[in-house]
């Protein structure tokens, strides 16, 4: 049972990042906290993908939930072994949700922000391969929204640091779940097969 109560802990832990995650992709669709750049697509096209809504977000709601029920799941499966090959599938999910939101928000932010410049609305960072984020002082380029860098910059870092986290949890389930619904299994056969 121990298994399971360190399932549900990397359950409770999930929720809140999840719920980071999804608060952090929204806000990047108003730089400046203004309605208009997104009425007007005037915001970068890689919030359009949501990293943080579907990947970060919604998908690790389903490992989230599968780990907070596995008391119930070992009780109506009969067994600790088969509860645990559900949340190994579960982790899968989750490691790609995550995989999903930290790769999109790494290409966000090497990309840089859509802004308006002396150019126009263009990605004025496109070409830097991530250069930018080193050079504080280039990003009085982009004139409007104010201080779309800067918001840019912390959300989608937020967004890695996140989805980092939600990788390595999942991870730990993963290789928990999958040790315990092999090995456990052969250990009680080898072990009924030495007492008889």
């Amino acid at each position: 049972m121990c298994s399971i109560g360190f399932a549900r802990s990397l359950g409770f832990a999930l929720v809140p990042l999840a719920t980071c995650c999804i608060v952090a992709n929204v806000l990047l669709f108003f730089p400046d906290g203004q309605l208009n750049y997104v009425q007007e697509q005037h915001v970068t096209q890689y919030i359009w993908f949501f990293m943080g809504i579907g990947g970060g977000g919604l998908a690790m709601l389903i490992p989230a939930c599968v780990f907070l029920g596995m008391g119930k799941c070992v009780y109506s499966c009969g067994t600790e072994s088969c509860a645990m090959c559900g949340s190994v599938i579960a982790a899968l999910i989750g490691l790609a949700g995550s995989g999903y939101c930290f790769l999109i928000s790494g290409l966000a932010l090497l990309r840089g922000p859509f802004c308006f410049t002396r150019l126009g609305w263009i990605y004025p960072f496109e070409q830097d391969e991530g250069r930018y984020l080193f050079a504080r002082e280039r990003w009085s380029e982009c004139i409007q929204p104010n201080h779309i860098v800067e918001w840019n910059v912390t959300l989608l870092s937020i967004l890695l640091g996140l989805s980092t986290l939600e990788f390595l949890i999942c991870f730990l389930q993963f290789i928990s779940g999958l040790v315990n619904a092999v090995c456990r299994p052969c250990c009680y056969k080898q072990e009924y097969s030495l007492n008889a």
